[in-house]
């Protein structure tokens, strides 16, 4: 059996992110574990620490359950570097390499609208884009 993979992304604004991925891979957010009947409850179970805040972390899912969980995380220290490991985002690789393209830079300029960045274009293969807190992922199209 192949091992399932969960994603984490450390940041300073949970909620801002969370908005922002869901909108980019039409995720939601993950209900709590059982037995717990709400994320506020499942956080009151740990220890910790009073400054804490349920606002502090933010848990999504694939409402098909194929993707991997996607985690967001506030940490205090600062993004200082490129992303060791990022997340590519395809669009359906059929048709044309003119019609691949189009799709790209379609899902390129919604997620833009929805506060990501074009950060480079590789023209007609993909786009280098980065979520509003400048994480980097890529935009291109699935293998036909």
């Amino acid at each position: 059996m192949a091992a399932r993979i969960d994603l984490t992304l450390d940041c300073a604004n949970a909620q801002l992110l969370a908005e922002f991925w869901k909108t980019a891979l039409g995720y939601v957010d993950e209900p709590p574990p059982t037995p717990f009947s709400t994320r506020q409850e499942w956080l009151a179970s740990f220890d910790l620490p009073e400054d804490d805040s349920e606002d502090d972390g933010a848990w999504l899912c694939d409402p098909h359950g194929v993707g991997p969980r996607l985690s967001i995380l506030k940490v205090s220290e600062p993004k200082t570097a490129k992303n060791r490991l990022h997340i590519d985002i395809r669009v359906p690789g059929h048709g044309s390499p003119e019609e691949q393209w189009a799709r790209i830079k379609t899902e390129s300029a919604r997620l833009v609208k929805a506060g990501g960045a074009v950060r480079e274009e590789f023209g007609g293969h993909h786009v280098v884009m980065a979520d509003p807190e400048g994480n980097e992922f890529c935009v291109a199209a699935a293998s036909a």
